[in-house]
């Protein structure tokens, strides 16, 4: 099953990496709630799509997304929460600069697409002094 998130992840970075916000807004569901690390929101695919136009047309024109991974929770058999570390930019290594929240939902043809997402920018002094106030190991601060 979890391949079959990554691949849906797959498909949102490829449409992101091919500058096409229709189709990077086919893979959230009619509904879905979209949060970037600023704060603004997208309620619905509709407004996904025109949200990102100018982003992938003018603001972030020929960039690159990278997502990574990091943990698949399944909430029954239809919906998964993914937490995964990503970040989009121009050169040659996209930086994992951030860090994003996705609820995936099954769709009846079996596929999978997103219901919401949330998309946080890492701060690591705030990163390294959450874990040194509650005495874990301080987070690698060397770039991704």
């Amino acid at each position: 099953m979890q391949a079959s998130i990554e691949h849906a992840l797959d498909r949102m970075v490829a449409a992101w990496n091919a500058g096409d916000a229709r189709a990077y807004a086919d893979q959230f569901t009619e509904h879905a709630t979209y949060v970037i690390f600023a704060g603004s929101t997208s309620i619905g695919r509709e407004a996904i799509r025109r949200d990102h136009e100018p982003v992938l047309s003018r603001f972030q024109k020929g960039s690159r997304m990278r997502v990574s991974v990091t943990n698949v929770r399944y909430i029954g058999d239809d919906v998964a929460l993914v937490l995964t570390e990503g970040g989009v930019g121009t050169g040659r290594r996209v930086p994992l600069d951030k860090v994003q929240s996705f609820v995936f939902r099954r769709q009846s043809d079996g596929g999978w697409l997103c219901e919401a997402f949330q998309n946080t920018k890492k701060h690591r002094l705030m990163m390294w002094l959450f874990a040194r106030s509650t005495r874990e190991t301080a987070p690698t601060l060397q770039p991704h």
